[in-house]
């Protein structure tokens, strides 16, 4: 299991965010892909912060409340992320993510440069899928 790496299992086409993105426009997106969150990188590509659910749940109800637009995404993100590279090793990561409590990780590249996102339930379907080959391959030899 140790030569599984985030590379593998990550989601190479996370939902992204602009910094300066309107925190209405930033919960649309979110809600339409599906995901628990996502990155927000600048014009490169470059990682710059993370927006989450919970990030943009607070200041929805706030806006809704209000019924004005309170706040865009820079405002909201979170700046010190938690980042795995591609080859990280993915029991690496699922002990950081017993430690650490996101659910959701960007993944980058050496320069900083965003290559995708991996989650628990990514880490989850890699340590199953391996258990499986392995139990399979046990009792077909055994």
């Amino acid at each position: 299991m140790q030569s599984l790496q985030v590379k593998d299992y990550m989601n190479a086409h996370p939902v992204t965010f602009k910094a300066d993105m309107a925190i209405e426009e930033a919960s649309s997106l979110l809600i339409n892909s599906g995901q628990l969150g996502g990155p927000v990188t600048d014009e490169q590509g470059v990682l710059v912060g993370f927006l989450s659910e919970s990030d943009i749940l607070a200041k929805m109800l706030e806006t809704g409340y209000y019924s004005e637009h309170v706040s865009s995404v820079d405002q909201l993100m979170r700046t010190d992320v938690l980042t795995m590279k591609p080859y990280t090793s993915i029991v690496e990561l699922a002990q950081t993510m017993l430690q650490a409590k996101p659910k959701v990780y960007p993944v980058v590249g050496d320069d900083g440069s965003l290559l995708g996102t991996i989650s628990r339930n990514n880490v989850l379907k890699a340590i199953d899928c391996s258990i499986k080959q392995s139990f399979h391959v046990t009792t077909k030899t055994g």
